[in-house]
């Protein structure tokens, strides 16, 4: 593989486990984490169910070393890039060149909530420290500070593709030798903010959601973080464990359809799909597996689903939607899932698609209903799909 860049790393939390292992024992077993909203102060507390991760705030700064009062969204952040950055190895090594490229949509809206909510109702009331971490990229530093990276940081915001164009950016800055490994992926709390805006695009189930069925209702939102680490072939060869995978393909598109919507002939993701595979030297036949971008709503799986037939038909490989058991979670939502799609590799594993009873009848493919393991699995696309038609998808191939 020429100029190959690899897995060696995965961290991920999530609403059905706080780590990699406790989220594919979730995986194994059928357990979606979504449920009543405990944590977050909304009205819609008993209407719409979402997929939170099952730690307070003081929770998770006892994990994670972060004050209780700092934003939600840099605390996953810190725990899932800590394991991911711990389990690769890289951090033994002397003298790299390293970065992190964290995506974001939320930043610290949480903390703005916070803030407004007592400003709004006495104008002397209100803590500034509330806002100081707004943005984006103010959570990244934070993280990156936290774990002693300096080389280069950076912010990625392109809505649900997010996570999956920081992984692009980190495997570019590998390829053209200005890093020598990258921390990439994405963080996302659950805020008011996001719940209220989705609500009021009428696209979020108040049951449980049902990704790719001809009857499914929208979304339901959640909260996490995933990344992996990605490194040269170099930095591969000084690590004692071997890696997960390589990460062999990626393309980013945008359809120019809609702000919130994805076109019907599915043009976005369907030149996300044919570039990542162009760039990988792959045919379609060679794909073992789709992550699923599958979100639950109307058009996001219609559009989706149009995508795979142009491209796959007639032969469709194994797929699902991981988004069944932990929502979506935005601009995490594609770093979550590149750690699901390293571990299919590493572990022959492809995932169930919860709560399918009745396949889309467009559509002469159906995703996967059951676990299953010591699956051949060589290759696996994982595709993602923002607001403002920003499509991408990345391939995972085994080494």
């Amino acid at each position: 593989m020429n100029n190959a860049v690899f897995v060696v790393g995965v961290g991920v939390i999530s609403g059905i486990g706080n780590n990699v292992t406790e989220c594919l024992d979730a995986l194994e077993k059928g357990k979606a984490g979504i449920n009543k909203i405990n944590y977050l102060r909304t009205n819609h507390r008993d209407l719409l169910p979402a997929a939170e991760v099952k730690l307070s705030n003081n929770e998770l700064s006892a994990i994670c070393g972060f004050s209780p009062t700092t934003s939600r969204t840099a605390m996953l952040s810190m725990i899932a890039a800590k394991e991911a950055w711990d389990n690769s190895g890289v951090n033994k090594l002397p003298a790299l060149r390293t970065g992190f490229v964290s995506a974001s949509t939320a930043g610290g809206i949480d903390k703005t909530e916070d803030f407004f909510t007592h400003f709004l109702a006495d104008k002397t009331k209100g803590k500034l420290r509330d806002i100081i971490n707004h943005e984006c990229g103010s959570i990244t530093n934070m993280v990156a500070e936290k774990l002693g990276i300096k080389s280069h940081i950076s912010t990625i915001s392109t809505a649900c593709s997010s996570s999956a164009n920081a992984i692009m950016y980190g495997a570019r800055l590998i390829k053209h030798n200005i890093l020598d490994a990258v921390i990439a992926g994405g963080t996302d709390a659950l805020t008011r903010f996001t719940l209220n805006g989705f609500n009021t695009l009428l696209v979020l189930d108040e049951h449980y959601c049902k990704p790719f069925d001809e009857n499914r209702n929208g979304l339901n939102l959640g909260e996490g973080a995933g990344y992996v680490v990605l490194v040269s072939e170099h930095v591969a060869s000084l690590l004692k464990q071997r890696p997960y995978c390589a990460l062999s393909g990626y393309f980013n598109a945008n359809d120019a359809y809609h702000q919130t919507s994805t076109s019907f002939d599915g043009d976005g993701p369907y030149m996300a799909m044919a570039g990542a595979l162009m760039m990988s030297g792959l045919q379609p036949g060679d794909i073992d597996y789709i992550n699923l971008h599958g979100t639950g709503t109307q058009n996001n799986d219609s559009s989706e689903g149009a995508a795979i037939q142009r491209l796959f038909h007639p032969h469709y490989p194994k797929m699902s939607s991981t988004k069944s058991f932990t929502g979506h979670t935005l601009g995490a939502s594609a770093g979550v899932e590149a750690v699901f799609s390293a571990l299919a590799i590493q572990q022959g594993i492809v995932y169930p698609n919860l709560r399918l009873e009745e396949p889309m009848v467009a559509f002469p493919f159906a995703p996967e209903t059951a676990f299953s393991k010591q699956q051949d699995i060589k290759h696996v696309l994982s595709n993602s799909v923002g607001f403002g038609g920003n499509c991408s998808s990345l391939i995972f191939s085994k080494l």
